[in-house]
């Protein structure tokens, strides 16, 4: 073996080895790297995301949400700073865009007492008695018809009404008739979660749940009812609001589906205080949830 021959080997063998010690050392420099890179990854990501309607969303745990869209985001952090002002209440708020299907939650997402907003539950079960043949809105039913009491229910928010109809509906119907829609509702209990009364909501504005005239009579008892103090009174012009109010004791809701010539969505609010003496607090809370959602 001559000279040259060997000495071209061990320059070969020289730089080859220089090869693996760089690429050694690269490599034990991008491990060193790793956990900061993750680290500052996991502090510029948003902690909670939108997600699609019908997704799972957790219930026993605050969700704060965030969209990918610079108007989300901006909301988000609107309505998670009055939530941050607001920490001696219980709050669940559910929106939900119908044109895209996206659910966003705030605040809490286990289920409240629904008071009164638990009527357009009956309300809808009702209806699709009589659409089944097993009722009538013309019958007898307490000192008028059924179709009276259920307008009495809805717009006026008669509790004697809700009992007659609960009674003609039947306790297991009306669980069962949510439960065929993913909601889950204790009727012993009348609990719902925002993001379930939110579902109820969006599936009778898109005509899921009755057929055209049986919703669209519903919507309008639900477009003037006794009470627009709440998500009504903080809309601007323009927008076309159905909803139904609730309080009771220290319960103090809204559910409403809000409209424009291009736009709809549902907007649930919940609230829980101590009694009825913080309601004008809960109330400007509210307003002021619902004005954010509403420059959207």
């Amino acid at each position: 073996m001559n000279v040259r021959y060997r000495s071209s080997r061990r320059v070969r063998r020289a730089r080859l080895l220089l090869l693996v010690a760089a690429l050694a050392a690269t490599v034990f420099i991008l491990l060193q790297l790793a956990p900061q890179r993750s680290a500052a990854l996991k502090q510029d990501t948003p902690t909670g995301t939108s997600v699609a309607r019908g997704d799972a969303i957790t219930k026993d745990s605050p969700t704060p949400p965030v969209s990918a869209d610079p108007a989300g985001t901006t909301l988000d952090a609107e309505i998670n700073g009055v939530l941050a002002q607001n920490t001696g209440y219980q709050v669940g708020i559910a929106l939900l865009n119908l044109n895209s299907g996206s659910l966003r939650q705030y605040g809490l997402g286990v289920p409240f007492e629904a008071a009164s907003t638990a009527k357009v539950l009956t309300a809808v079960a009702f209806y699709k008695m009589v659409e089944a043949g097993d009722a009538s809105l013309d019958e007898p039913m307490g000192a008028y018809t059924a179709g009276f009491q259920l307008q009495e229910m809805v717009q006026d928010s008669d509790n004697d009404s809700w009992a007659l109809l609960v009674d003609a509906v039947g306790q297991a119907r009306l669980v069962e008739d949510m439960a065929a829609i993913g909601v889950s509702y204790d009727v012993d209990q009348n609990t719902l979660s925002a993001a379930d009364m939110a579902t109820v909501l969006a599936d009778l504005y898109e005509g899921k749940l009755m057929n055209q005239q049986h919703t669209q009579q519903l919507l309008s008892y639900m477009q003037n009812t006794n009470d627009e103090d709440l998500i009504p009174a903080a809309l601007p012009a323009g927008i076309t609001v159905f909803h139904k109010y609730g309080l009771l004791a220290g319960e103090l809701h809204d559910a409403a589906i809000l409209t424009t010539p291009t736009r709809a969505m549902v907007l649930v609010i919940y609230t829980k205080g101590d009694d009825i003496t913080d309601v004008p607090q809960r109330t400007e809370l509210i307003h002021t949830i619902t004005a954010a959602v509403a420059k959207t």
